[in-house]
């Protein structure tokens, strides 16, 4: 019984080993920039740019920057992706309802919008 004991728990320790060696990389930096931290206010920042009445505006956000690689039409960039919900005013005065959009960051700045009109 103690045999078996010892052997479960070494197995348990040699599982807990392997797994801490698979924990996720940090993107290259060089690569994709450094990670946004403040994603967030760069895209707020950004969205005064884009809609009519950004202070209306209502975000739900779809997750943490993510590295991505984008080629779109022979034009190839890199950075942090990150998704996103607006739903905003009009020109009328009437929000629009919730629409999927995404950006593109890199070095602090929205460097491509992604979704619809972009």
């Amino acid at each position: 019984m103690k045999g078996l004991a010892f052997s479960a728990a070494i197995l348990f320790l040699v599982g807990t080993l392997l797994g801490q060696g698979q924990q996720a990389l940090p993107a290259d930096a060089v690569r994709y920039g450094p990670y946004p931290t403040n994603y967030k206010e760069i895209i707020m920042k950004w969205l005064d740019t884009q809609l009519i009445d950004a202070g209306s505006a209502r975000i739900e956000w779809n997750g943490e920057p993510k590295p991505a690689d984008i080629d779109k039409n022979g034009e190839h960039l890199s950075g942090y992706v990150v998704y996103f919900k607006v739903n905003a005013r009009n020109r009328f005065g009437t929000y629009t309802g919730m629409q999927k959009h995404g950006t593109l960051i890199r070095n602090g700045e929205v460097i491509k919008g992604l979704g619809l009109g972009y």
